[in-house]
């Protein structure tokens, strides 16, 4: 089984504002990720938040982590519920390939230069559980290294909604 999560815990800081409810063709970012999850995942969660379109957990061991944090709340919860697996999708990511979890199987695999794009085995929370209570550096990257995940080609395409300007040119797609 796979339990799907968004991970939305960011600050928003480019964006100037808080864009998970940031729209497109009159659906928040937030919506449009939860559904593109739903349709590939047994159960949907979002990470990070308080509320949303589905139910919500917050980061661990608390947020200010960055994704890592999101992550981790997510396989504790999978674990927890008896899910062999999570795929991770960040709230800003848009025009995700149909076959993503083909794409990504068999895990831990995430996509090159975009690894919060990834489907991650249960196996793997102890070992981010350390990283994060470590001082080592507490990035996607550095624990893809930790945790010998197959990075997959196949990012292309995939957009990153960070300013207002990058919501712009793809409101004008829809």
């Amino acid at each position: 089984m796979i339990l799907g999560a968004v991970l939305a815990g960011g600050q928003s800081q480019r964006f100037g504002s808080d864009k998970a409810l940031a729209e497109i063709g009159g659906r928040t970012l937030l919506s449009r990720a939860v559904d593109s999850l739903a349709g590939w995942c047994d159960h949907v969660l979002v990470i990070g938040r308080e509320s949303g379109p589905a139910p919500t957990v917050p980061d661990w061991p608390h947020a200010g982590m960055g994704p890592l944090a999101g992550l981790a709340a997510a396989l504790r919860y999978a674990q927890d519920q008896g899910y062999a697996q999570v795929l991770t999708i960040p709230v800003d990511a848009v025009g995700l390939p149909e076959d993503l979890p083909g794409l990504l199987s068999p895990g831990p695999a995430c996509l090159d230069g975009q690894p919060v794009i990834g489907l991650w085995p249960v196996e793997v929370t102890g070992r981010l559980e350390t990283l994060l209570r470590s001082s080592e550096r507490h990035s996607m990257k550095h624990f893809a290294e930790l945790a010998n995940v197959r990075l997959v080609a196949g990012g292309q395409g995939i957009g990153n909604i960070n300013r207002p300007e990058d919501l712009a040119g793809y409101a004008s797609d829809t």
